[in-house]
């Protein structure tokens, strides 16, 4: 899960224990546990909810002020009717799991680059559009914390399709995303200068 660097240290003190977002489907699972800042966070509950059901004191362990405040980030991250549902995810914080993340490994062996490779060739041959995994490596290397929505219509693709297939290119270690948009992770920028 993604969090403003303002809410950082909110998460590591446990100020922060709820979040509200416009997700589609849900970003996480009961249970999982996630990256956000100096913590790892584990999710506690996962549910929908309608917007205009959120109180203050959602807000206020969400780390906003009041209610109004949080509307009105969730209203800039996309365009909300006030019946709509959005998903509010419990969650706690626990110390960070000391063991480095795949996202993190520059040392890439010719095996490893071998084995990325193939992977990559696997998901452009499944696309029904053509080969698209390195363009959009060179594409974040080049343009690192863009917002997704340009960066998908430099390629001309939609937006949502352009997010889904990033997250492919995460789960292989070679992108991290941002509060706003993607950058090369320490593995991704290791694969494509190789």
């Amino acid at each position: 899960m993604l969090f403003t660097a303002a809410a950082h240290e909110g998460l590591a003190r446990g100020e922060i224990t709820r979040t509200f977002r416009t997700w589609t489907r849900p970003q996480v699972k009961l249970g999982g546990r996630y990256r956000a800042g100096p913590v790892d966070l584990i999710v506690d509950k996962l549910a929908q909810v309608r917007l205009r059901r959120i109180t203050d004191d959602d807000a206020r362990r969400s780390g906003f002020d009041g209610r109004s405040d949080l509307v009105h980030f969730l209203e800039r991250t996309r365009s909300i009717a006030a019946d709509a549902k959005v998903w509010r995810v419990d969650f706690h914080a626990v110390e960070r799991d000391p063991t480095p993340s795949i996202a993190d490994d520059r040392e890439l062996t010719d095996s490893d680059v071998q084995e990325l490779s193939r992977r990559l060739d696997r998901l452009d041959a499944a696309s029904p559009s053509g080969p698209w995994t390195r363009q959009v490596l060179a594409l974040i290397a080049e343009k690192p914390g863009f917002v997704s929505t340009e960066l998908a219509a430099e390629l001309g693709r939609d937006r949502a399709a352009f997010k889904v297939d990033v997250r492919k290119l995460k789960r292989l270690g070679l992108t991290i995303s941002l509060d706003v948009g993607y950058r090369l992770s320490p593995r991704g920028e290791a694969f494509l200068a190789r």
